[in-house]
């Protein structure tokens, strides 16, 4: 995956400590259904469209722009999937990374599939009964788009300060 210049610069300052960064995933169906799927360079796995958003750019902005730059498509949002913080991520020259991922559910307007960039091994269609093995995380972003559910973010649990108020309604 290219590192985009914001985060070299900001490495060449702070090193490998973590960094704590945004992230969008995309969830891409063409006029038939199938999804879109890359086949990406730093794991050799199938997954869905991703990158992370350039300083000051919104993240549908962000989607729209990594999905035509690794695929060639293009591609409009439709709606929000999820927001999630994914585990850390430690890279094999010691970066470590966290990334803070905002799903979005996108339909192709235009282009040809193709591997666009030295991010994408293969870039291929899938119908979604016929996906290549994927992430979890990825297998359930496609699985809550074709169900339609709604936004979906990890519950919160009440801070321990407000352990005691909540119990006696203060």
């Amino acid at each position: 995956m290219a590192t985009p210049q914001f985060i070299v610069d900001i490495r060449a300052r702070a090193g490998a400590i973590l960094l704590f960064l945004p992230g969008v995933v995309t969830v891409v169906f063409d006029e038939t259904g199938r999804v879109l799927l890359n086949r990406r360079t730093d794991t050799g796995r199938w997954a869905l469209i991703s990158g992370i958003p350039d300083p000051g750019e919104q993240p549908a902005e962000a989607a729209v722009r990594e999905i035509h730059e690794e695929t060639g498509i293009r591609a409009v949002p439709e709606r929000i999937l999820g927001v999630f913080t994914n585990e850390p991520v430690i890279y094999g020259n010691g970066d470590r990374s966290q990334y803070i991922d905002i799903v979005l559910q996108c339909r192709a307007v235009g282009g040809e599939a193709r591997v666009n960039d030295e991010e994408s091994l293969e870039v291929r269609w899938y119908a979604p009964g016929a996906l290549p093995p994927l992430s979890e995380n990825d297998g359930m972003w496609i699985e809550r788009a074709l169900r339609e559910d709604p936004a979906w973010f990890a519950p919160a649990a009440p801070p321990a300060s407000w352990v005691g108020s909540l119990e006696t309604g203060a």
